[in-house]
């Protein structure tokens, strides 16, 4: 209670935040029963048939479900790879600017796509890379006069890629920036007395200093491979390219609620919920068996 009376302006600012978990993620929580139920709206939740684990077993036969995982985990792994180190990098470079007008334009450049919505930025994409163009005409000019850019199975994943760092790298580097801003300046000082140049600081002194923030946010990350920006996907998709769009959330969208399958549909999300949830447990407990830095 001494606590609360101490910091009640802090818990008071707190507290939208902490309404809008309660609101939207705890208390809708009680409606993933349904996933064991043959739901069905008139009835309600509390008179619906119990079916038990059915609508997981019918998931895992589906012809496939493998397919759907393949693309889902490759997309994941893919944002992982490029993507995710995408913001530290930017931030690196972004710190070494000093001329600080300079830097607040570089940043507000950067950080204007993240404001922008997947429908813009798949339309835009569709625009240069249709059979009219302008990307599509410099491929073709280049000698690939076959290709087609939105058509090609192979390009796609990397397609999705190139979006997601275009949109959202520059957003990401604000929690870098923090952690950069709260590196203690002493240790740069001593570094060029020693005579390190500027590659050497940022190898022995900023990453490891950010490190902790790095490993943070990669396990948070690894909790979230199984959930894809769904506007992006099923903008970009188009039957062409199904075999690799073909993604979870897109696959509840078409199985789940067009059709009405809800309680399906809620199975689809809880067996989603549940390999992010073994994939922060497994990554938090080799980062604490292998280094000093973990989540809990």
């Amino acid at each position: 209670m001494k606590r609360w009376k101490a910091d009640k302006y802090l818990y008071l600012m707190a507290l939208p935040g902490m309404l809008y978990f309660v609101v939207f993620h705890y208390f809708p929580m009680w409606g993933i029963v349904i996933a064991f139920q043959d739901y069905n709206p008139f009835q309600g939740v509390m008179h619906s048939d119990w079916i038990g684990f059915e609508h997981f077993s019918r998931l895992f036969r589906h012809p496939d479900f493998w397919l759907i995982l393949r693309n889902t985990l490759v997309i994941s792994l893919l944002n992982i790879v490029f993507f995710f180190p995408a913001p530290i990098v930017l931030a690196l470079l972004l710190n070494e600017i000093r001329t600080a007008m300079f830097k607040k334009s570089i940043q507000t450049v950067v950080y204007l796509p993240h404001f922008v919505s997947w429908v813009v930025i798949c339309s835009m994409t569709i625009s240069l890379m249709n059979s009219d163009g302008l990307l599509t005409k410099l491929v073709h000019a280049i000698g690939y006069p076959q290709l087609q850019l939105l058509m090609d199975k192979s390009l796609f994943w990397g397609i999705i890629t190139v979006q997601s760092i275009w949109k959202d790298a520059g957003w990401g580097t604000i929690i870098f920036l923090a952690a950069l801003a709260g590196i203690n300046p002493d240790l740069y000082e001593s570094a060029k007395v020693d005579g390190a140049n500027r590659w050497q600081q940022t190898v022995h002194i900023t990453l490891p200093c950010v490190m902790n923030t790095i490993v943070i946010l990669l396990i948070l990350r690894l909790g979230q491979v199984m959930n894809i920006s769904f506007d992006q996907l099923y903008i970009m998709g188009n039957p062409l390219v199904k075999e690799v769009a073909e993604v979870f959330d897109t696959y509840v969208y078409q199985a789940g609620v067009l059709q009405g399958n809800f309680s399906y549909a809620t199975a689809v999300g809880i067996f989603k919920s549940a390999v992010g949830f073994v994939l922060i447990l497994t990554a938090n407990m080799i980062s604490k068996k292998t280094s000093e830095h973990y989540l809990f």
